[in-house]
Formats: structure tokens, C-alpha cells, sequence
């Protein structure tokens, strides 16, 4: 990463360009242009907007920025080779909860939690026992009703 600052700002004072007019033209802080420069990659939150930085600012300066690219990646590559396996576990953990306390609670996005645990398609199908036992027992009735009624026409 020290290599790569060190092109960068070769190739800025090379060409007469200050901190503050490469900040300005690139829309950028000038302590990140610096931060750049100096190889500094703890400077930013995080390494893919870095990565674009590296990209727009070899742009501006006029230098091949796929071999600055291709040269960070490398970079981000030793780097994170470098990094243990714990290292990893731990900073999942600390996503993972810093995740769950920035959850926003609003009645759009409250995830209801079913009391219990049933799949949506054993309620459908005891609904739909429900409703045929009630329309066997409806038209048993109505059998009785007419088989008396029938009865009694019979006796008139």
C-alpha cells in the first residue's frame, strides 16, 4: 500500500497538482487524498471504497489505473491472508451483534413471530375440514328434514 501512496503522490507532484485541488477535483477530503499518500488504509471504514478511491485518483493523475488496481489487489490480498482464522470469527461476531442492536423497530419492518410453530398449509387444510364436516352435517340435516317431511305427506 506504501508503494502504491508513493506513485500517487509521485505522479501528483510531478504534475503541480496540491492536496486541496486534487480534494476538490475528486470530491474528497484532503486528510483521505493524504491518508492515500501515505498508505494509511486504516483511514477508511472500508477497503472496497478505498479501492475505488485508488481508482479515481490514478484517473486524475493520469496513471494506468488498472495496474493500481491490479497492484492494490494484490495488496488486499497478503493483507488479509496475513489475517487468523479467530481474527475472522471475532469480526463476524461483532457484525453480527453490532447488526442486531442498530435493528430498527417500526411496524413496517417488526418481523411477527407465529406462537406456534405450524406451516401455513396444516392450517389451510383444517379450515377446509372444518368447512366439508359442516356442509356434510348441513345436508344431513336437511336429508332428515325432507325424509320427515316426506313421511308425513305420505300419511296425509
Amino acid at each position: 500500500m506504501k508503494e502504491i501512496g508513493e506513485a500517487l503522490k509521485e505522479q501528483r507532484e510531478s504534475i503541480g497538482v496540491t492536496i486541496e485541488e486534487a480534494a476538490v477535483d475528486l470530491k474528497l477530503k484532503e486528510s483521505q487524498i493524504e491518508a492515500i499518500e501515505n498508505g494509511d488504509k486504516d483511514a477508511f471504514p472500508d477497503v472496497f471504497y478505498l479501492k475505488y478511491f485508488i481508482r479515481d485518483y490514478s484517473k486524475y493523475l493520469g496513471l494506468n489505473y488498472e495496474d493500481m488496481i491490479d497492484e492494490f489487489n494484490e495488496f488486499l490480498f497478503d493483507y488479509t491472508s496475513k489475517i487468523s482464522i479467530e481474527d475472522i470469527k471475532k469480526a463476524r461476531k461483532q457484525v453480527k451483534s453490532s447488526q442486531e442492536e442498530k435493528r430498527v423497530a417500526s411496524p413496517y419492518t417488526i418481523e411477527y413471530k407465529r406462537k406456534w410453530n405450524i406451516p401455513k398449509w396444516t392450517i389451510y387444510i383444517f379450515i377446509g375440514i372444518l368447512v366439508l364436516g359442516v356442509f356434510f352435517i348441513v345436508i344431513q340435516k336437511t336429508n332428515e328434514a325432507g325424509s320427515n317431511n316426506a313421511g308425513e305427506n305420505i300419511i296425509k
